[in-house]
């Protein structure tokens, strides 16, 4: 077979029906990742809308939500008025559509615990290597403590500094 022009039809290297063939030996036939991401969102303007008593049932939920869409949560922890999460993100989802998932699921089971609530409309997201989780597990699950003396925007600031993330700081916060 030729094409127009008399250039000869390319050659093909597979074989079709039973028995087909990869064209090179080395393809990968499986989907493989390894995303551990650390999310940081707060709550509306930073309110501090989160219940004391209500915080280790909105971790739950959030790690429930994780579970559902086959992430797997490493920790959750969080103050009255942000969150943070660590978990395997899937090479199936993608993070913005993850983070609607936890926003908007938990958002609304908080109102339906009779409480007045709203994310704010941004997250950190934050890549953390396999040789870091011990670390990000632990800064996470001191979260209590570590508020007692920093910020959560003077906090979220160095974070964004040390994964060299440039922002505008009129915009930072809303």
């Amino acid at each position: 077979m030729t094409y127009k022009g008399g250039n000869p039809a390319p050659k093909k290297h597979f074989r079709t029906r039973l028995g087909a063939q990869p064209r090179r030996g080395d393809t990968v036939s499986h989907s493989f990742s390894q995303n551990h991401i650390h999310l940081i969102f707060s709550t509306k303007d930073r309110s501090k809308t989160i219940p004391e008593e209500m915080l280790p049932r909105l971790c739950a939920y959030l790690g429930g939500i994780c579970k559902n869409h086959e992430m797997t949560i490493l920790a959750v922890g969080g103050t009255e008025n942000h969150v943070y999460l660590l978990f395997h993100l899937p090479s199936k989802l993608a993070l913005a559509k993850a983070v609607l998932l936890l926003k908007a699921n938990s958002s609304k089971w908080m109102s339906e615990q009779g409480v007045k609530f709203e994310w704010q409309g941004g997250y950190g997201a934050f890549s953390v290597s396999f040789s870091n989780l011990d670390a990000a597990i632990r800064y996470i699950h001191g979260q209590e403590a570590h508020h007692r003396k920093v910020s959560f925007e003077d906090e979220f600031r160095e974070i964004l500094k040390m994964h060299r993330v440039e922002y505008d700081p009129k915009y930072l916060f809303g």
